[in-house]
């Protein structure tokens, strides 16, 4: 019997939500995908049709909320901001989205960004960077630094992107204040750089 697309798309809902709630109580590392095929009522076979790891799972649910916030990003974007409350406003209101997951994902990122990770699970997490790097490199050329940017530039700017997000999963601060305050200390550490870089040129070098 052929399964229509809204039988695949209420079968992939049904594996998100049931591997949330797994990644909440069970936490990220206990977690498995037999458990979260029972929990969504499928068989496992059926749960690696859709994703073939956990990790593919948690990618997919960071993938739709950053791309979500990413989409409004435009909208409120105006000339008369500095570079650096543009690229606050890009981290902050992706993070803001990813609230619900908070408590997971800090060991989730761990796995799917990590550079010693299984091929797979790379391009899946690269999927995630290319994607928000695409947006850091227009928000900064559109503020007078021509691009691209170096190599050097660019892992500096993930680097710091992923210790915010990290300190960021784990703050129990009220309000998340001091992510606030590491979020504004690494962006202009960030920003700081950009005139350097750009005399460097594109490889990094003079």
């Amino acid at each position: 019997m052929r399964i229509t697309a809204k039988a695949k798309t209420e079968t992939r809902q049904r594996i998100l939500d049931a591997a949330t709630g797994l990644f909440k109580t069970e936490g990220w590392h206990n977690a498995t995908t037999r458990g979260i095929a029972v929990s969504a009522g499928i068989a496992v076979g059926t749960l690696f049709n859709y994703f073939p790891t956990k990790e593919s799972i948690a990618v997919a649910l960071i993938s739709e909320s950053v791309e979500g916030a990413s989409d409004e990003f435009p909208t409120s974007h105006s000339q008369e901001n500095s570079l650096e409350a543009d690229l606050f406003t890009l981290i902050w209101s992706g993070l803001a989205k990813l609230r619900e997951y908070r408590s997971f994902l800090a060991p989730a990122a761990e796995t799917i960004f990590s550079p010693l990770a299984r091929a797979s699970e790379a391009r899946a997490g690269d999927a995630i960077r290319v994607g928000h790097l695409e947006i850091m490199e227009k928000i900064v050329t559109a503020h007078g630094f021509p691009g691209p940017r170096s190599a050097v530039a660019v892992q500096l700017y993930w680097t710091l992107y992923l210790g915010v997000f990290a300190f960021w999963a784990a703050d129990e601060s009220p309000g998340q204040e001091d992510t606030l305050a590491l979020l504004d200390q690494s962006l202009k550490l960030f920003v700081s750089t950009l005139g350097i870089d750009q005399g460097r040129g594109t490889n990094g070098r003079q």
